[in-house]
C-alpha cells in the first residue's frame, strides 16, 4: 500500500483541480454529440468505455508505464524515445496540442516541487518540441513514491473523470448519470491498467479511426465549448 504522502500526491495528480489545462478539452466527444453519435448515458458509456479501452489502455497509459520504467531507470534516452513516439502517433492537431499543452504545464508544476538541478527534470523540460502528458505524468508519480501500477490508476481516474464532466456538459447530462459512468470507467480502469503494464513496444499501438476523425472535424465545428 502506498504511504500516506504518496497516496495524496496521487490524488493530486489525478484530481481535476490540477492547473494543467485538462478540463478544456473533450477529445473528440464534443464532436460525437453535435454528430448524434452520443445522446444519452448509454451511447456516452459505449463511447467511453472504447476509449479507455482501445485508447488509454494501448497508448497513452501504454507510454506511461514504459516511462515510468525509463525514468525509474535513469535511461533519459529511452524516455525521449517514448515522448517522440507520442507526438509521432498523435492523429490530429487537437489530439497533439492536447497532449504536448497538459504535458508542457505537468512539467512546470513538476519544477516547481523538485530541487532545481534534478537531472530528470531538467531533461523533461528540454524534450522536443515539448514534454507530453504520459511521459511527465510517469516522472511526477515517480516522484511521489508510486508504483508504477498505481500510478497508472491515478491516471487512468484522471482522465475518467476530466471525460465523464465533459459528457456531463456536452450531452448533456444529469450529475448521477456522470456519477454512474464515472463507477463504470473506475471499474474497467484496474483492467487497462493492466493491459497498458504488458504492452511491449511492439504491443503498443495507436490507430482509432473514428476518433481522428471526429477529432478532425472538431477542428472546424461551428460551436464549441471545448479545445477537442
Amino acid at each position: 500500500m502506498p504511504s500516506d504522502a504518496t497516496l495524496l500526491q496521487l490524488i493530486w495528480l489525478a484530481s481535476p483541480a490540477l492547473p494543467v489545462g485538462a478540463f478544456s478539452y473533450s477529445e473528440g466527444l464534443e464532436t460525437a454529440v453535435e454528430q448524434g453519435r452520443i445522446s444519452d448515458e448509454a451511447s456516452a458509456h459505449a463511447w467511453l468505455l472504447d476509449q479507455l479501452q482501445l485508447v488509454q489502455a494501448r497508448a497513452d497509459l501504454a507510454v506511461a508505464a514504459a516511462a515510468f520504467a525509463a525514468w525509474q531507470a535513469g535511461h533519459v534516452a529511452r524516455a525521449r524515445h517514448l515522448n517522440d513516439w507520442m507526438c509521432a502517433t498523435r492523429e490530429s492537431a487537437e489530439i497533439r496540442l492536447q497532449a504536448e499543452q497538459t504535458g508542457r504545464a505537468l512539467t512546470e508544476w513538476l519544477r516547481q516541487r523538485q530541487p532545481a538541478d534534478d537531472p530528470q527534470v531538467l531533461a523533461l523540460r528540454r524534450f522536443a518540441p515539448a514534454p507530453t502528458w504520459p511521459v511527465a505524468f510517469a516522472l511526477a508519480a515517480l516522484r511521489a513514491g508510486a508504483t508504477a501500477r498505481s500510478a497508472l490508476l491515478a491516471m487512468a481516474f484522471g482522465w475518467a473523470e476530466n471525460m465523464v464532466q465533459a459528457a456531463v456538459k456536452a450531452v448533456p447530462l444529469g450529475q448521477s448519470a456522470g456519477q454512474r459512468l464515472l463507477s463504470a470507467l473506475a471499474g474497467a480502469a484496474p483492467a487497462a491498467v493492466d493491459t497498458a503494464l504488458a504492452l511491449d513496444d511492439d504491443g503498443r499501438q495507436a490507430f482509432t479511426p473514428m476518433l481522428a476523425i471526429v477529432s478532425a472535424q472538431h477542428e472546424e465545428q461551428y460551436s464549441r465549448l471545448f479545445r477537442s
